[in-house]
């Protein structure tokens, strides 16, 4: 079955209630405010089955000015809108300002009912159509149909209900497939429910029992319930009105404008890049000006903040009828993605000024000079990962575009869960192989570069799964265990240096467990200290010598001569001075070189006793 949402739009008192009733059966106001008022004051909402394939929502939104916040939260979701216009009144103020709601939204169908047609002369009903005409001309509603009825004596509904299917026909519905979300726009408590939530899926799929998200609080719940249109249901598909009971909240932790989405794929932001139309009808907008943003339920404190550099001038403005990009601040996060329509109202007086399209929401840094119309009016998924210096993890990329299947050009390479241009991660290894070359001109005797050093020289802001990627492509490097080197380099040793590594390795050998001290036995080699500590710390990575602590280091030999002694004495238990009278050392060495063996697990220690392992 189709199914498409029907708003209503019109000013206050043209019969927008009545007409709804008067097509479902419905009384689409249920507070008794409205009732003992005689006025819509929230959203009300009715559905008609005109054929067994197609099912229309009806969102009955009310008329007056001071509710128009109200009429935001329902308008949201509309795909066609009924436009209601008294044929004893025409146009008035409230009228317009809904049809430029509309149109701002992108409301790309309508049909215009002419109500109260019976308290209408022809003469008037003429004048009526002039005033409509001229308010829809270049508009959606410019060749909309039109009917003239009375939800008083009944003319014109039936013919309406027609007219209602033939265009609702020619509507697109809202996806059903990929990612669901469903703005809120109530919450109460049922007994024996407990927390439901209402509103108009305007995306995906969603199921009984499923896991779900509530943004911008991040909490984490579970769909106890569906219904659709008040029956129970399995699932609920874009363009349904949608009640899901949810376990894990209280309808006091829920308010209109949050939204029920995916769990764990998208993030709510504070600010967010967009293409903004400022109404003909608006006064000039200041950089920085305050408004009311209206974004599918949604009503938040902003700031209007023009990318453009020179509309940043204190003189400068956006003139009435204009358009530009913008950034726009949040004062509190919202789930908003790509694609998605907004409204903006002014503070004082609280009057629709214009609205737009998010554009981008990943909080792009733009750099001195660099031009945000041309990036924003080029932006796609695939050059939001060419323009990120770092890459991209895949899930990050949904978040930002709402898009769970982008495809990808031959110009993105993957990186396990990484995605990154190409081009940019060829470069990464180009640039890892020149470190590398470079370093082993500064430092012949050394094996290779330690990798994080590589990293924070090449990659210093990568994700380490994405650096690794890339090393491993490298071709022309190696890795042995944290150092990289060039596959062409070895360390050759000029004779002088083969003495001085013979002279240091035989000065630890000949002490044994009584180490010398590292100071006195580079100072005797020779050679200048920085190039005797390189061949120290090759002769550690050769393993021909052990350190034990940072301060006392042993020849191998030695260490596995002590290995041998302990193995013949396995399972016995010892004091220190029993391991000094078995070594022949002071405390000074014994201590640190039991701790190196209980490391080493040759020994364990219990108390002021130690086991042979």
């Amino acid at each position: 079955m189709r199914n498409i949402i029907v708003g209503t739009a019109g000013h206050i008192d043209h019969g927008k209630t009545a007409l709804v009733k008067a097509l479902t059966g419905t009384d689409a106001d249920r507070l008794a405010e409205e009732k003992r008022r005689g006025i819509t004051i929230d959203l009300g909402f009715a559905h008609l089955a005109v054929a067994p394939d197609l099912r229309l929502g009806f969102i009955d939104v009310p008329g007056h000015e001071r509710f128009v916040r109200n009429m935001l939260a329902g308008a949201a979701g509309i795909d066609l809108a009924l436009f209601v216009i008294a044929a004893s009144e025409g146009v008035r103020p409230q009228t317009r300002e809904h049809f430029e709601i509309c149109r701002l939204l992108g409301v790309q169908a309508g049909v215009i009912a002419l109500t109260k047609a019976d308290l209408a002369d022809e003469e008037m009903l003429d004048r009526v159509n002039r005033e409509v005409s001229e308010l829809a001309a270049g508009s959606f509603l410019e060749s909309a149909p039109r009917v003239a009825v009375s939800a008083a004596t009944g003319a014109g509904i039936d013919e309406l209900r027609a007219v209602l299917e033939a265009a609702a026909r020619r509507v697109r519905e809202k996806e059903a497939s990929g990612w669901f979300r469903l703005p809120i726009d109530r919450a109460f408590t049922m007994k024996g429910f407990g927390t439901v939530v209402t509103g108009t899926l305007i995306a995906g799929t969603l199921e009984r029992n499923r896991d779900v998200e509530l943004y911008p609080t991040g909490h984490r719940l579970r769909v106890r319930g569906l219904q659709v249109y008040g029956e129970d249901a399995a699932r609920a598909r874009a363009g349904e009105r949608t009640a899901v009971n949810l376990s894990g909240i209280e309808a006091a932790e829920v308010s209109r404008g949050m939204v029920l989405s995916e769990a764990g794929h998208f993030g709510a932001v504070k600010a967010f890049d967009a293409r903004l139309e400022l109404l003909a009808s608006a006064k000039p907008l200041k950089h920085r000006s305050p408004v009311h943003l209206h974004a599918g339920t949604a009503e938040i404190e902003a700031e209007v903040r023009f990318l453009d550099p020179r509309a940043r001038d204190a003189r400068a403005k956006l003139e009435p009828g204009a358009s530009a990009w913008v950034r726009i601040a949040l004062r509190e996060p919202a789930l908003l993605l790509p694609g998605d329509r907004f409204i903006i109202r002014m503070f004082s007086p609280v009057v629709t000024i214009g609205g737009g399209v998010v554009c981008d929401i990943s909080g792009h840094r733009y750099r001195r000079g660099e031009d945000a119309a041309a990036r924003l009016a080029a932006l796609t998924p695939e050059a939001l990962v060419l323009e990120a210096p770092f890459g991209v993890r895949r899930d990050q990329l949904i978040a930002w575009t709402g898009i769970a299947d982008t495809p990808l050009s031959e110009r993105i390479a993957t990186a396990g869960p990484w995605l990154i241009a190409a081009a940019r991660l060829t470069e990464f290894r180009r640039q890892m192989t020149a470190a590398c070359e470079a370093f082993h001109r500064r430092h012949s005797l050394l094996a290779g570069m330690q990798k994080q050093d590589l990293k924070s020289a090449v990659m210093p802001e990568a994700a380490p799964e994405l650096f690794e990627h890339a090393l491993l492509g490298a071709n022309e490097l190696l890795q042995e265990g944290e150092v990289v080197r060039l596959r062409s380099h070895q360390v050759v040793l000029r004779q002088e240096e083969e003495q001085t590594r013979g002279a240091i390795e035989a000065a630890f050998a000949r002490a044994g467990l009584a180490a010398p001290a590292v100071a006195d036995v580079l100072q005797a080699c020779g050679v200048e200290m920085a190039r005797a500590r390189t061949i120290l710390d090759m002769l550690l990575r050769e393993r021909r010598l052990v350190r034990v602590s940072a301060d006392l280091i042993l020849h191998a030999s030695a260490v596995a001569q002590l290995r041998t002694m302990l193995v013949a004495k396995k399972g016995a238990r010892f004091t220190v001075p029993q391991f000094k009278e078995w070594t022949g050392i002071s405390r000074r060495y014994a201590i640190p070189l039991l701790e190196f063996l209980d490391r080493e697990r040759v020994t364990r220690r219990e108390g002021d006793l130690r086991l042979i392992l």
